[in-house]
This record gives C-alpha cells, structure tokens and sequence, in this order.
C-alpha cells in the first residue's frame, strides 16, 4: 500500500494588481460612453442603459476586494478593455511563454519547500482552466526550463483543474509510475473575462498554484499531509462555458462577440452546483468512515464569499468560524482552478499533527474534485 503526502506548494502572483476601485472607475467610464453613443436608441427604447457598477456592490456579490491580472493597461484602456498577454515562448525565443513562467515561479517555490530539487520530480502536470495554447505542452516547457526529468502533461478541467491533477498525481504515485510529481495550476482566466460585462467584469484574477505530491516513503520535507482519500464527479452542464480560447481573442481584439467570453447563469449555477457540491463531500466523508466535524479545516473553492459560506454552513449545520473554512477572496478574487489550493497555501501551518482537512473545487462541467488530508 503506497501513502502520498504533499510535501511542499507554491505560489506565483503576477505583479500587476488592480482595487475594485480601479476597475469600477473604468467600467463607468465605458458606460458612460456608451450610453452617450447609444443615447437615441436607449430614449426610444431599443436597447436598454448600461448601468453603473460600485466597488461596494462587487464586494456584498463576491467578497473580492483586489485581484491580479497578467495585464492591467490592456483592461484599463478604454479601446480595448482586455487584456495584452506578455511575450514570450514562441518558438525562436528561449523565454518561456508567460503562463509557463507562472508556472516555474510558483513550482520553485513548492519544490523548495518539500526539500527537494527539480532533478528529484519525474513527473509534471499542468492542469489549468485555459491554456495559453495547446501544443506543445505548457507542462513540458516547464519541464524543460525546471530541468526536471520524467514526463509532463497538461490537463483542462475548468475550475476543478487543479484538485483533477492532483488526483492525477495521487495516481501516478499509487500505480508506481512516478515517485514525486509536481502539479503546476497557472490559472490565466482575466483573459477570458468580458470587462464590460457588469455582472462578471470583477470576478477573475490571475495567479499559479504548485504542489508537489511524493511517495511517503521517498518524502524528506518538515510539512507533510497524507492524502487519505480522493474523489472526483462530473455531471454535464452549459451554465459555465465558452466557445473559444483567450487568443483567438486577444490576438485581434476586433473580435468582440459575447460568445468568446466566459459566460454563466450564476443563479442556475447556484440552485444547481451547490446541492450537488454539499452531497458530494458528504457522501466522501462517510465512505471514510468520518464526519464533518472531524475536519480541522474546509479550504474550499473561492469562487465568491456567498457559495463557500452557504456549502461550509449546509455542511456543519451552523454559520463556520473563520478559520474553518478560509477565504482569500479579498486578496485574488476568484482564480479558477488555483483558488482551494492558494486557501490551503496560505493557511494551514498553523494546524497540528492528526488534523484534518478538506481541499475541494468545482465549476463549469459541472466538475467536482477533492481530497481528505490529515497532517503528519
């Protein structure tokens, strides 16, 4: 029976941060354009007024206060209001394109933490809700910048990416193909926002997540947590979808239709997706023989502070004290993919030996993904 702990994560946080305030100040800019161009259809009523947005309206529907983007010009320009993806990693040019160097910045960080080098990793997989593009593969640029061995892969599984690759990685051990495995999660979803959109042009920040998962047996780090479950679900669902990828886009910015966004029912998304998310870490916890009490900790997907609260309070039949189920919505706002892992990342060394805990995420699919921790 092979045991796989995490031993080390790790975070990358672009530079370029950007308040609720900011960005409302450019929303209302724009809607004030607009409805001054539009001012004779909206006064013989062929289209409606766009309305203005408030930073204190984008903190009471998310809890985002501030995200990081890859690129905060391109969404404050008026003209444009996307952003411009930094260069890199085309081909000729030895620098790693920008998502892989996420992905290194934070895998750095995770591999120092467990103790480790990056000649000790003998697999990557980058999982993320989009791709800067689809070949080669992001993972095995990263390998080859990292200088690790073995083999790389990316995965795309929305904003269950990075618990999906986890699981992965849990299997990879499990089955004997790999001995330390380092999921690299560089979550670029800005690009895939509508910034003149006022029920989702606040939602999305960017950042990477990375974990190193090993073999018990193998581990060297000071700060393990023993994987003691997995469980992942799908159920197909069109709430959360897009039809394309972010440069189809951001290559030609001319290219404005609504269906090159990310698009969702968010009122669909939280009658549906919730219910489903709360039964599944039920049903996973007692097919572990636990209970919800017995978690220490609950670092759940940051999609927005109303549906963590309401999945931690449907769990634990009361409202959850801060530090059972901690948010770093504030902060990032949502990350896709990253947001249970930075939740774990930034708050759990503070827990002791034997406690238990919860990394779940879920999204467009619907997909669902977790694992039960318990810190040795």
């Amino acid at each position: 029976m092979v045991d796989v702990v995490i031993s080390g994560t790790g975070l990358y946080v672009p530079p370029h941060k950007i308040t609720n305030e900011e960005l409302v100040k450019t929303f209302n800019e724009y809607v004030d354009d607009f409805n001054a161009r539009n001012k004779a259809d909206i006064d013989a009523g062929l289209i409606p007024a766009k309305q203005h947005s408030s930073a204190e309206f984008i903190e009471k529907a998310s809890g985002i206060k501030a995200r990081h983007l890859v690129d905060v010009e391109g969404v404050m320009d008026l003209d444009r209001m996307m952003s411009k993806m930094p260069k890199g990693g085309h081909g000729d040019d030895e620098r790693p394109c920008f998502q892989a160097h996420m992905a290194i910045e934070a895998a750095k960080e995770a591999i120092k933490n467990a103790g480790l080098e990056p000649e000790d990793i003998d697999q990557i997989i980058c999982s993320a809700a989009v791709v800067q593009r689809f070949f080669p593969a992001i993972g095995i640029e990263v390998q080859k910048h990292l200088g690790t061995k073995g083999s790389a892969l990316d995965m795309v599984m929305g904003c269950s990416s990075a618990t999906y690759g986890l699981i992965a990685g849990v299997n990879a051990i499990k089955s004997g193909t790999a001995k330390r495995v380092l999921m690299v999660n560089p979550e670029i979803f800005s690009t895939m926002v509508n910034f003149r959109d006022r029920d989702s042009h606040f939602i999305f920040g960017d950042i990477a997540s990375a974990v190193v998962l090993e073999d018990a047996s193998v581990a060297k780090g000071d700060d393990l947590w023993k994987v003691t479950g997995t469980k992942a679900e799908t159920q197909f669902s069109s709430n959360i979808r897009t039809h394309y990828g972010p440069m189809t886009r951001l290559d030609d910015d001319s290219l404005l239709r609504k269906d090159m966004f990310f698009m969702q029912e968010g009122r669909k998304v939280f009658k549906e997706l919730l219910p489903l998310v709360t039964e599944f870490i039920s049903s996973q916890l007692e097919d572990a023989g636990l209970k919800v009490e017995d978690l220490s900790r609950m670092w759940l997907h940051q999609a927005n502070i109303n549906m963590n609260m309401y999945a931690a309070k449907k769990l634990l039949g009361r409202e959850p004290e801060e530090h059972e189920a901690p948010t770093v919505l504030d902060q990032y706002g949502n990350t896709a993919g990253a947001g249970s892992i930075v939740a774990f990342h930034e708050n759990h060394r503070d827990m002791k030996v034997g406690d238990k805990g919860i990394i779940c995420s879920f999204g467009a699919g619907y997909s669902i993904g977790s694992l039960l921790v318990e810190k040795l």
